[in-house]
Protein backbone atom coordinates (compact mmCIF):
# COMPACT_ATOMS: atom_id res chain seq x y z
CA UNK A 1 0.00 0.00 0.00
CA UNK A 2 1.22 3.49 -0.46
CA UNK A 3 2.41 5.78 2.00
CA UNK A 4 0.70 9.00 1.78
CA UNK A 5 1.05 12.71 3.19
CA UNK A 6 -1.99 13.97 5.17
CA UNK A 7 -2.90 17.49 6.15
CA UNK A 8 -5.35 18.11 9.11
CA UNK A 9 -7.38 21.04 7.42
CA UNK A 10 -7.96 23.95 10.70
CA UNK A 11 -11.14 24.35 11.04
CA UNK A 12 -14.46 22.33 12.11
CA UNK A 13 -17.40 21.03 9.41
CA UNK A 14 -20.77 20.19 9.66
CA UNK A 15 -22.68 17.82 6.94
CA UNK A 16 -25.57 18.92 6.05
CA UNK A 17 -28.99 17.47 3.99
CA UNK A 18 -31.43 19.86 2.43
CA UNK A 19 -34.08 19.19 -0.28
CA UNK A 20 -33.36 17.43 -3.10
CA UNK A 21 -34.59 20.26 -5.65
CA UNK A 22 -34.07 23.43 -3.49
CA UNK A 23 -30.94 25.74 -4.20
CA UNK A 24 -27.62 25.46 -2.62
CA UNK A 25 -27.67 28.00 -0.24
CA UNK A 26 -25.02 31.19 -0.33
CA UNK A 27 -24.01 29.97 3.23
CA UNK A 28 -22.69 26.55 1.57
CA UNK A 29 -20.18 28.32 -0.45
CA UNK A 30 -18.32 30.59 1.87
CA UNK A 31 -14.93 29.44 2.78
CA UNK A 32 -11.70 28.47 1.07
CA UNK A 33 -10.26 25.06 2.65
CA UNK A 34 -13.41 22.43 1.66
CA UNK A 35 -16.71 22.65 0.12
CA UNK A 36 -18.29 19.28 -0.55
CA UNK A 37 -21.66 19.58 -2.55
CA UNK A 38 -23.93 16.14 -3.86
CA UNK A 39 -27.06 16.20 -5.08
CA UNK A 40 -29.40 12.83 -5.90
CA UNK A 41 -32.63 12.30 -5.86
CA UNK A 42 -33.33 12.08 -1.92
CA UNK A 43 -30.94 15.14 -1.00
CA UNK A 44 -28.97 17.58 -1.36
CA UNK A 45 -25.56 16.85 0.78
CA UNK A 46 -23.29 19.48 1.69
CA UNK A 47 -20.83 19.32 3.67
CA UNK A 48 -19.16 22.97 4.68
CA UNK A 49 -17.30 25.41 7.82
CA UNK A 50 -19.52 23.92 11.00
CA UNK A 51 -19.39 28.13 11.24
CA UNK A 52 -21.42 28.71 8.25
CA UNK A 53 -24.52 26.61 9.04
CA UNK A 54 -27.49 28.41 10.02
CA UNK A 55 -28.45 26.81 13.64
CA UNK A 56 -32.45 26.93 12.85
CA UNK A 57 -34.16 24.80 10.25
CA UNK A 58 -30.92 22.99 8.92
CA UNK A 59 -31.00 19.28 9.30
CA UNK A 60 -26.67 19.22 10.23
CA UNK A 61 -24.32 16.88 11.71
CA UNK A 62 -21.59 19.02 13.51
CA UNK A 63 -18.27 18.61 14.94
CA UNK A 64 -16.41 17.54 12.03
CA UNK A 65 -12.67 17.60 11.29
CA UNK A 66 -11.69 17.15 7.92
CA UNK A 67 -8.26 15.69 6.55
CA UNK A 68 -6.49 15.69 3.60
CA UNK A 69 -4.39 13.48 0.97
CA UNK A 70 -1.57 15.10 -0.32
CA UNK A 71 -1.09 15.43 -3.87
CA UNK A 72 -2.19 14.59 -6.85
CA UNK A 73 -3.68 11.20 -7.95
CA UNK A 74 -3.95 9.50 -11.51
CA UNK A 75 -7.20 7.19 -11.31
CA UNK A 76 -5.60 4.36 -12.06
CA UNK A 77 -3.34 4.52 -9.01
CA UNK A 78 -4.95 1.47 -7.17
CA UNK A 79 -5.28 1.58 -3.14
CA UNK A 80 -5.26 4.85 -1.95
CA UNK A 81 -8.62 4.73 -0.25
CA UNK A 82 -8.15 0.89 0.89
CA UNK A 83 -4.49 2.10 2.77
CA UNK A 84 -6.47 5.04 4.89
CA UNK A 85 -9.86 2.93 5.15
CA UNK A 86 -8.84 -0.23 6.15
CA UNK A 87 -6.73 0.41 9.04
CA UNK A 88 -9.26 3.10 10.67
CA UNK A 89 -11.87 0.47 10.16
CA UNK A 90 -10.08 -1.96 11.90
CA UNK A 91 -9.49 0.29 14.72
CA UNK A 92 -13.36 0.91 14.86
CA UNK A 93 -12.75 4.64 13.84
CA UNK A 94 -15.92 5.56 11.33
CA UNK A 95 -15.22 8.44 8.65
CA UNK A 96 -16.61 10.05 5.92
CA UNK A 97 -14.73 9.86 2.66
CA UNK A 98 -14.98 12.93 0.11
CA UNK A 99 -12.93 12.02 -3.30
CA UNK A 100 -12.44 14.72 -5.57
CA UNK A 101 -10.80 14.61 -8.93
CA UNK A 102 -7.13 15.04 -7.70
CA UNK A 103 -7.40 13.61 -4.11
CA UNK A 104 -9.37 12.43 -0.88
CA UNK A 105 -10.68 13.79 1.91
CA UNK A 106 -12.00 12.14 5.36
CA UNK A 107 -14.14 13.43 7.77
CA UNK A 108 -14.01 12.21 11.14
CA UNK A 109 -15.76 13.57 13.92
CA UNK A 110 -13.64 15.91 16.40
CA UNK A 111 -13.36 13.67 19.27
CA UNK A 112 -11.57 10.71 17.01
CA UNK A 113 -9.47 13.08 15.28
CA UNK A 114 -6.10 12.18 17.28
CA UNK A 115 -6.64 8.48 17.41
CA UNK A 116 -7.70 9.38 13.86
CA UNK A 117 -4.03 10.46 13.36
CA UNK A 118 -2.35 7.58 15.03
CA UNK A 119 -4.05 4.69 13.17
CA UNK A 120 -2.65 6.41 10.06
CA UNK A 121 0.60 6.98 11.51
CA UNK A 122 1.24 3.59 12.39
CA UNK A 123 0.01 3.04 9.13
CA UNK A 124 2.96 4.04 7.69
CA UNK A 125 1.65 7.65 6.97
CA UNK A 126 2.85 11.47 7.45
CA UNK A 127 0.71 13.38 8.93
CA UNK A 128 1.30 17.93 8.78
CA UNK A 129 -1.14 18.81 11.28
Amino acid sequence: MPQLTLSVLPRMYAVCRLEPNGHIPHWALMGDDFISLTRTRTELSVICLEENVPLEDTQAERGWRCVKVDGAFDFSLAGIHASLAIPLAEANISILAVATYETDHLLVKAGYLEDMLQVLRQAGHRVHS
